[in-house]
C-alpha cells in the first residue's frame, strides 16, 4: 500500500507545478508594448535673405583691333630701306617709318617743279610790267574806253594761271616725294608684310598690314533675353563695365572694358545682336594698364554688368519645383509650399523677386511624395528616441526635486 501511495506523488508534483505556473502567468503584468516610430526625413535647407544685386550677362568673343589697315604703295620704285622692326609683331609709333622707296626720281621731279614755278613767277612779273605800260599808253587817249586786249588783261590772266599750275605741280611733286617714305598711320603692330628690301613695287601694291594697338574690340553675341537685363549704350548714357577672362600661360587673367555700342541689326543666321566692347591699351604700351597684354586673336569669356535690382533673393535652381514653387520649413519643422516669381536665372542660381520672406528656410533636398504639413528634421535635430529619453530624464529630475522638497 505504501508503494501505491508513493506512485501518485510525482504526477501530483507535476500537476501542482503546472497550476502554479499558470497562476503566476495570469497574475504577472504584461510587458509594455512599444510602437516603433519612423524618424522624420532629414533635409538640407538654405536661409534666404533679400539683398541688392547687379545682373551679369555672360557671353564670349575674340579680341580684335579697332583699326586695321593694309598699306599700299602710292608711288612706284624700289624699296631701298626698311626699319629694324619691320617684321611681323613689330610695334610702331604713329608717324614712324616702316620702309623707304627710292626717292631719287621724285627729288628730281621736285627740282623741276620748283624751276617751273620760278619761270612762271618771272613770266607773271614781266606780264604785269607790260600791262602797266599798256595802261599808261591808253591813258593818253581820251576818246573811248581802252579794250581788255589793249590793256593785256588776257595775257596777265594767263600768267596767273601758269603760276598756279606751277605751284600745283610743285605741291604734287613734294607729295610724291613724301610718299616714298611709308609711315605708320597710328600706334600699331605689324601683322604681316607683303613687300621687303630690294623689291620693286608699283603704285597700288600691298606693302603691309597693321593692327592699331590703342584700342581692342571684342564682339559679344547677345540674345533678346540678354538685352532685357542690360542698359545698352545709345538707349542710355551709360557704358556698362565688362569683365573679360581667359587663361594666359595657364593662369586665369582678367581685363576690364566697356560696352560702347551695339551693331544695331540682328544676325540673320544666329538671331542675336552683337555688342562691341572696347579695351584701352590692350598691349600695355602706355603703362601697366592690365596684368597681362590682351593679344589680338585671344578668345575671352565676358561678364557684362547689367541692371541693378533691389530686395531679391538667391535660390539654387534645382530647389525649384517644375510648377514654380519651393518647399520651406517652418519653425515647427513642418513643410510648407510657396509659389515664387523668378526674374532671372544665371548659371545655377535663380533670382527670386517675390514669394519668399527674409529668413525663410528653403529645402534643397529632393523629397519624394512631399506634402504640406509633413514633419522633417534639420541637421542637429534629435531623433524621437533621444527626445523621449530626454523627456524621461526631465521627469526624473522633477520627481527627485519634489521628493526632496517634501
Amino acid at each position: 500500500m505504501k508503494l501505491k501511495k508513493r506512485a501518485f506523488i510525482p504526477p501530483l508534483i507535476i500537476v501542482l507545478a503546472i497550476v502554479l505556473s499558470v497562476v503566476a502567468s495570469m497574475s504577472a503584468k504584461p510587458p509594455e508594448t512599444r510602437q516603433q516610430q519612423k524618424p522624420a526625413a532629414m533635409v538640407e535647407v538654405k536661409e534666404v535673405t533679400p539683398r541688392d544685386m547687379t545682373f551679369l550677362v555672360d557671353s564670349q568673343g575674340t579680341a580684335m583691333p579697332k583699326h586695321s589697315t593694309t598699306l599700299l604703295a602710292e608711288v612706284s620704285g624700289q624699296i631701298v630701306e626698311v626699319a629694324d622692326k619691320y617684321n611681323a609683331g613689330g610695334f610702331f609709333k604713329q608717324g614712324e617709318m616702316l620702309l623707304q622707296i627710292d626717292p631719287s626720281d621724285y627729288e628730281v621731279a621736285v627740282q623741276q617743279a620748283r624751276a617751273q614755278l620760278l619761270q612762271a613767277q618771272a613770266a607773271l612779273e614781266e606780264e604785269k610790267a607790260r600791262a602797266k605800260v599798256a595802261e599808261e599808253e591808253w591813258s593818253q587817249f581820251t576818246d573811248g574806253e581802252a579794250p581788255a586786249l589793249g590793256l593785256r588783261k588776257p595775257q596777265l590772266a594767263s600768267a596767273y594761271a601758269a603760276l598756279e599750275s606751277a605751284q600745283a605741280n610743285l605741291a604734287m611733286a613734294e607729295r610724291n616725294l613724301e610718299r616714298t617714305t611709308i609711315r605708320a598711320p597710328y600706334d600699331s603692330v605689324l601683322r604681316s608684310k607683303q613687300a621687303d628690301l630690294g623689291q620693286f613695287v608699283g603704285a597700288g601694291a600691298q606693302i603691309a598690314t597693321l593692327f592699331g594697338t590703342e584700342v581692342a574690340e571684342v564682339r559679344l553675341p547677345l540674345s533678346d533675353l540678354d538685352v532685357t537685363y542690360l542698359n545698352l549704350p545709345g538707349e542710355t548714357d551709360t557704358q556698362p563695365k565688362v569683365l573679360l577672362e581667359s587663361q594666359v600661360s595657364g593662369v586665369d587673367t582678367q581685363w576690364m572694358g566697356n560696352l560702347v555700342r551695339t551693331e544695331g541689326v540682328l544676325d540673320e543666321a544666329s538671331r542675336v545682336i552683337y555688342g562691341v566692347v572696347e579695351v584701352k591699351d590692350p598691349y600695355n604700351l602706355a603703362g601697366q594698364t592690365h596684368t597681362a597684354p590682351l593679344r589680338f586673336g585671344r578668345f575671352v569669356q565676358a561678364q557684362v554688368e547689367g541692371q541693378e535690382v533691389t530686395g531679391v533673393m538667391e535660390v539654387p535652381t534645382y530647389a525649384i519645383n517644375p510648377d514654380g514653387t519651393v518647399w520651406t520649413v517652418a519653425e515647427d519643422r513642418k513643410l510648407k509650399k510657396k509659389s515664387i516669381e523668378v526674374v532671372r536665372t544665371q548659371q545655377n542660381t535663380s533670382i527670386v523677386s517675390s514669394g519668399l520672406e527674409a529668413g525663410d528656410l528653403v529645402v534643397l533636398t529632393q523629397l519624394k511624395n512631399a506634402l504640406n504639413g509633413m514633419t522633417v528634421r534639420l541637421e542637429g535635430d534629435p531623433l524621437p528616441e533621444q527626445m523621449e529619453t530626454a523627456a524621461k530624464s526631465e521627469e526624473q529630475v522633477a520627481g527627485n526635486a519634489n521628493s526632496q522638497s517634501e
